[in-house]
């Protein structure tokens, strides 16, 4: 049973950002299982490969089992920490950044490992020096601001129309907008580089 979650670990590890190790913990001593020809691995619903885990072990034949094995994957990797204490909305450098090494599944989820993740983003929130920089810390520059005017582009199956308006939102690349347009309606659209308005019919 432990060759099967070993295999099963090997396989589903493979492709994680880093070297991996794993340990497979011990059953309750008091678990007594019938011996059985072919097991399977699994993973139960919920559970990540990342940290502390558990692997499902099921025994296929007739009079079947299924037990759950405990399992830690460490993964030894490289990520991005505040070289200095950084402010909030201030366009990310990468002299504002420093490389520390350490084990990412022990760490916050969503830290950045690649130095190129942070292009033209500045921080929602200040960072002390050394802490772990997480994507959902960073903000995306704006391509539209409020009270901006904006051009809407119109685009539908066989036709293509274009009209003046003015943002009445904030949005980054890819972001909805809101647009007055000339005649006072308000629309929505995705926010383009360029203070460029996409609406789609």
């Amino acid at each position: 049973m432990i060759n099967a979650v070993d295999r099963f670990l090997a396989t589903q590890t493979q492709g994680l950002p880093g070297r991996v190790t794993t340990r497979i913990g011990a059953l309750d001593p008091r678990t007594q299982l019938s011996p059985c020809p072919t097991v399977e691995a699994f993973l139960p619903n919920g559970a990540r490969l990342w940290g502390r885990s558990t692997v499902g072990v099921r025994c296929n034949a007739p009079a079947g089992w299924t037990v759950f094995v405990p399992v830690t994957v460490s993964v030894a990797g490289n990520y991005l920490v505040a070289a200095r204490p950084l402010a909030p909305n201030q366009p990310l450098q990468a002299a504002d950044v420093a490389l520390a090494s350490g084990d990412l599944a022990a760490l916050p989820a969503g830290v950045i490992t690649d130095v190129n993740q942070l292009a033209g983003k500045s921080l929602r929130n200040s960072i002390a020096a050394g802490q772990p920089i997480r994507g959902d810390q960073l903000i995306a520059p704006l391509v539209v601001r409020q009270g901006q005017p904006v051009k809407l582009i119109s685009q539908g199956a066989g036709f293509s129309a274009s009209a003046d308006g003015t943002a009445l939102s904030n949005a980054a690349e890819g972001q909805m907008a809101q647009v007055r347009t000339g005649n006072g309606q308000t629309v929505s659209g995705i926010a383009r580089e360029g203070g460029i308005v996409e609406l789609s019919y």
